[in-house]
């Protein structure tokens, strides 16, 4: 049976995929490199900021410099920071969607992006308080499309007194995602996926168990029969 959802967040619950588009961008420009928007969405989506800036690396040849990556992802941080300190919009259906499985499942959130990120952009929706469970940048080494960070969620989970008795196994959650990365990464987990098209057309997301083009369109109670 279903037991807990675990949301990808850039792209899925809050509309920050354009912006993030925007600084990588202007991080490939510090190196003199250019990055097209259908380079980033078919090959950044999925990853971190320091896997964002490696791939930038390798893309265009370059051995990777440690240093110079560490002084971009901290320059992305602090330009995000100051461009999101009015909130974001959430994606439409997001706010809805949320506050009603809340009623219902513990929630988690499997995110490449910083945890005082994530904190700050829930506290503006309203949505901090339906999360008990963050795994973000900080808590993984490989980004999507590892496991890993689903397997940081599903651990912290686990530690929640909902799953004491009976402890919480991949197979009984759902992740949410937009990115064949993060599909990749929930189904080596061993978690079925739900891809929404709020990034991606559904054909890049057809290795999904469901396709839907928005919150409105997830039919809950048929996925959780599939449980």
């Amino acid at each position: 049976m279903l037991r807990a959802l675990i949301f990808d967040f850039d792209g899925i619950l809050v509309d920050s995929e354009p912006l993030i588009l925007e600084l990588t961008q202007q991080m490939a420009a510090q190196q003199g490199w250019t990055l097209r928007a259908e380079e980033y969405y078919r090959d950044y989506l999925a990853l971190d900021d320091r896997g964002i800036v490696e791939r930038l690396y390798q893309s265009h040849g370059r051995r990777v410099d440690r240093a110079r990556v560490e002084e971009l992802v901290e320059w992305k941080a602090r330009a995000y920071q100051q461009l999101i300190r009015d909130g974001l919009p959430p994606q439409p259906g997001a706010v809805e969607f949320v506050r009603g499985v809340a009623r219902r499942f513990p929630l988690a959130i499997a995110s490449g992006s910083l945890r005082a990120e994530i904190e700050y952009l829930l506290g503006k929706l309203g949505l901090r308080e339906k999360f008990p469970v963050l795994a973000t940048a900080e808590d993984f080494k490989r980004s999507k499309p590892d496991p890993e960070v689903y397997l940081k969620a599903l651990e912290r989970l686990q530690r929640l007194e909902s799953f004491r008795a009976k402890p919480l196994r991949p197979a009984e959650c759902l992740a949410i995602e937009d990115a064949p990365g993060g599909v990749e990464s929930a189904h080596s987990a061993g978690m079925k996926c739900l891809a929404l098209t709020h990034s991606l057309p559904a054909e890049e997301l057809r290795h999904a168990d469901w396709v839907c083009g928005s919150f409105a369109e997830v039919d809950l109670a048929k996925i959780e029969a599939a449980f």
